[in-house]
């Protein structure tokens, strides 16, 4: 299948229900002086997210979406399969590939879900589960199943607010926990790939190219990094948004960008009030809507 395939796939289930600001949002706003460059969370900031965020392991019973997602794809269930909870086995696959990287020392590991979807189907096969009746491709059934699973949609005012920071000429990435399929969001509702809209993709940091997720400090030095080499910009003039008071806001204070929290979303908002380590943690901004960022820089 072909990337528009995933694309419409994406879009054709995509989230309907109106995104809704959580009880307590309200915007604290000032203006930050010297910023270049604003780099992005993708789920739950940039696009709403079915459950919060991006799905993979969720415990939840996803049995009938997988089942149909193969059968979309020409690969049969067996009598047997019918009665087995084969997402049960999706999940212990992706938490097999999470130990293999704590293995290697890894805190918050991060898998390809290719991967995980190559071994699924080996392992279905090999136990008789599936037969596959027509030639299957392992990143369309990672993006079917997905669509279906955590349906997404952009956040009110996102092509507004993305052109508004392009004709100023700030410098735009993103680093984010995500999979092979994640800046597809962008050709599938605003009709362009990232770069268009003045993403600098060679400063974006995917978990799933790192094997490592946040919130990983690491993942915001390279991005760090990336910018220094690539557009000479400081962590200083860098400005972080992102929904999540422990996965985003504290790992990019700790490496000195400047950071705003994205509370536009009761979905995706996470204060984490019972969390001790974030107890400390306060963002420079706290934005209710996207297109307030361009009015404090």
């Amino acid at each position: 299948m072909s990337k528009a395939h995933w694309i419409d796939l994406i879009y054709k289930r995509r989230a309907t229900e109106a995104v809704r600001l959580p009880e307590d949002a309200v915007p604290r706003l000032q203006r930050l002086a010297g910023i270049r460059a604003v780099v992005f969370d993708v789920y739950g900031t940039l696009f709403s997210s079915g459950v919060g965020d991006i799905s993979l392991a969720a415990e939840t019973n996803r049995d009938a979406a997988l089942k149909a997602t193969l059968e979309a794809n020409g690969i049969r269930l067996s009598s047997a399969a019918q009665d087995i909870r084969l997402d049960d086995r999706l999940h212990a696959s992706i938490h097999r590939h999470q130990d293999l990287r704590r293995a290697d020392a890894i805190i918050y590991p991060e898998i390809d879900i290719r991967a995980v979807w190559a071994e699924l189907i080996h392992s279905l096969v090999e136990g008789r589960l599936i037969e596959i009746v027509a030639a299957e491709n392992i990143e369309t059934l990672a993006v079917d199943y997905e669509s279906r699973v955590n349906p997404t949609q952009p956040m009110p005012g996102l092509k507004q607010m993305l052109t508004n920071l392009t004709s100023r000429g700030v410098v735009m990435s993103m680093i984010s926990n995500a999979q092979f399929y994640t800046p597809l969001l962008f050709e599938a509702f605003l009709s362009q790939n990232a770069a268009y809209f003045g993403f600098c993709m060679d400063c974006a940091v995917w978990s799933y190219a790192e094997r490592e997720g946040k919130p990983s400090p690491r993942l915001y030095h390279i991005a760090a990094q990336r910018f220094r080499q690539h557009h000479n910009v400081q962590p200083h003039e860098i400005l972080y948004v992102g929904n999540d008071l422990k996965n985003d806001i504290g790992p990019a204070q700790s490496v000195g960008f400047k950071t705003a929290l994205f509370a536009g979303d009761r979905l995706s908002l996470r204060r984490r009030a019972q969390d001790p380590d974030c107890g400390a943690i306060r963002a420079d901004l706290e934005i209710t809507q996207l297109a307030q960022i361009v009015d404090c820089i």
